[in-house]
């Protein structure tokens, strides 16, 4: 046995549970932003195949009615609002006030019923009112898409699990620098915080929605 199935074994002794989408989902899309697109930017990743994904996932999300959030990092052109995050992650000088590489990446521009937050650290529930938002909208449940796994995305999905919200993280729908972070952070949120799933069965989640 490899040292890769040795692993797989071992978290499947206890981290091998399920537990579904909820009936009232919301989905996000956490910080699909021009930076990360853009040629020569210090965030270009190649995540192309990942906002396709995700705008399929939203056309079907906007079919079954159920709440669409997108999320953006926006800052003082000073950045004092960005605090230690600000101050050690350089690249998030992108994200200052009117700089185009904070637009919304190539596809993805917001309808008018869909909610923006705005945030300066990485999970979408640190220091917005997503979480009160969505209690109030009786959701139960998250469904997450997004820039970066490693990053945004997963600190979104332990606060959305800290919050009482049932998370799933659509696979194909998020996208990192590098397939090995992506890999990782995959296989931990899905081992502790999260179930992490397809395209495919999160499309057909959503269709069942629309038709019960």
């Amino acid at each position: 046995m490899s040292s890769d199935e040795d692993l797989l074994a071992n978290y499947k002794k206890a981290y091998d549970n399920k537990v579904g989408f909820g009936k009232r989902p919301a989905l996000l899309l956490i910080d699909f932003c021009q930076a990360y697109f853009e040629p020569g930017n210090m965030l270009y990743s190649e995540v192309e195949d990942a906002i396709a994904s995700a705008l399929r996932v939203r056309a079907a999300a906007r079919e079954a009615g159920i709440p669409v959030i997108l999320t953006n990092v926006v800052y003082h052109p000073s950045g004092f609002n960005g605090g230690r995050f600000f101050e050690k992650a350089m690249p998030l000088q992108n994200f200052t006030q009117g700089n185009p590489m904070g637009a919304w990446g190539p596809g993805l521009e917001p309808f008018e019923d869909e909610l923006i937050v705005s945030k300066q650290y990485p999970s979408a529930f640190f220091g917005t009112s997503l979480a009160s938002t969505l209690t109030a909208a009786g959701c139960d449940s998250v469904i997450l898409t997004g820039l970066t796994t490693s990053g945004c995305v997963r600190a979104s999905c332990v606060d959305s699990m800290s919050h009482g919200f049932r998370t799933a993280v659509v696979a194909e729908a998020c996208g990192d620098r590098h397939a090995g972070p992506h890999d990782a952070n995959l296989f931990d949120m899905n081992a502790k915080y999260a179930d992490v799933v397809s395209e495919e069965e999160t499309i057909t989640y959503l269709e069942g929605l629309k038709s019960a």
